[in-house]
């Protein structure tokens, strides 16, 4: 049998949740059912988070993943580039945005140096990590900058089995309709099929969501579906893609949700975000879809509010971890 894959766990803002989430699990041995994890970040952020849980976890310092040995407790490859001393609780961090892109590049570094099977990262501050000199919107345009990828990519949230992704996303609702074109959902399409193909569905069963109320009533409450949402599930279907609809979003979550269908595309942020978040808050995750590595999070952000008090729930990355070893295996034959 082959052995579980190797899995980078990124600790993430330092001043967010992130060390207590990945201490937690640590303490419960919860990530070598599905893994091998090797902890990337600062022991000083982990070990902050340990203690913020009341937990003493076994820790195994290494300087490189080959080094690692899981029965001597959790390997933490160790930056030794953030005194938590210096990064309070619930406050946007320069220092700890400038971490958070460094242990970002080391992990995409090690995935194409064959190191780790692909790795999932705590919860991150966008503004702390653009204060540190990113010059992307996101995480994920950040991380295709590092994988030199040029094909369709973003994200990808997902709760239970329903993948959603979406045609437009941190744009102004007054902006929607006119970034909407056969190419860019067909885009969102191909990115949902791909992603669901690696994570082992043969083929998915994509539903897109309508942009206007009741589909746009044949033109007379909106022409998006007649003129642009339909020619591109047209096209999808063309290239051998199970694409479905447009439907009302008002329903097409339900008909989701009852397992009709594995993934929705949907024409704006919010048209997925609030069914999904609605449905399962503390359950969803976000995955990085498009790029080469397995690469998850939860979808939850920072929690700035409860960080450092040692109460936050550890589902969304518990789900994160799984799904992360599910693509990882599968990528893996």
């Amino acid at each position: 049998m082959n052995q579980k894959p190797i899995l980078g766990i990124l600790l993430g803002d330092a001043a967010g949740v992130g060390s207590e989430i990945i201490a937690k699990l640590a303490g419960a041995r919860f990530y070598e059912e599905y893994c091998r994890p090797v902890v990337i970040g600062d022991a000083r952020v982990f070990g902050r988070g340990a203690r913020i849980c009341g937990l003493e976890i076994p820790v195994q310092i290494i300087s490189r993943v080959e080094d690692a040995d899981w029965s001597k407790g959790t390997p933490l490859l160790d930056q030794k580039n953030l005194d938590p001393d210096t990064v309070p609780f619930a406050a946007i961090n320069v220092d700890s945005g400038r971490a958070c892109l460094d242990m970002l590049k080391l992990a995409v570094e090690l995935y194409q140096a064959k190191k780790i099977d692909g790795f999932c990262f705590a919860p991150l501050n966008k503004q702390a990590m653009i204060q540190a000199g990113c010059p992307f919107e996101s995480e994920h345009h950040y991380m295709a900058h590092l994988f030199g990828h040029t094909d369709p990519f973003g994200e990808i949230n997902v709760l239970g089995d329903l993948w959603t992704t979406r045609t437009t996303s941190h744009i102004p609702i007054s902006k929607v309709s006119e970034n909407l074109t056969v190419d860019t959902i067909l885009r969102a399409v191909r990115l949902a099929n791909v992603s669901l193909k690696n994570s082992g569905i043969e083929k998915p069963r994509l539903a897109l969501a309508a942009l206007n109320p009741h589909c746009g009533e044949g033109g007379k409450c909106g022409r998006e579906e007649l003129d642009v949402i339909i020619p591109a599930i047209e096209k999808a279907r063309g290239m051998g893609i199970d694409a479905n609809g447009p439907f009302s979003s008002d329903i097409l979550f339900i008909r989701a949700f009852n397992g009709e269908f594995d993934g929705v595309v949907t024409m704006y942020h919010d048209q997925g975000q609030i069914a999904l978040k609605l449905k399962g808050f503390d359950q969803g995750i976000t995955i990085a879809g498009g790029l080469p590595a397995p690469i998850v999070t939860c979808a939850h952000g920072t929690a700035y509010d409860i960080a450092g008090k040692g109460m936050v729930k550890t589902t969304a990355f518990e789900n994160a971890v799984k799904m992360a070893a599910r693509m990882a295996n599968h990528l893996r034959g």
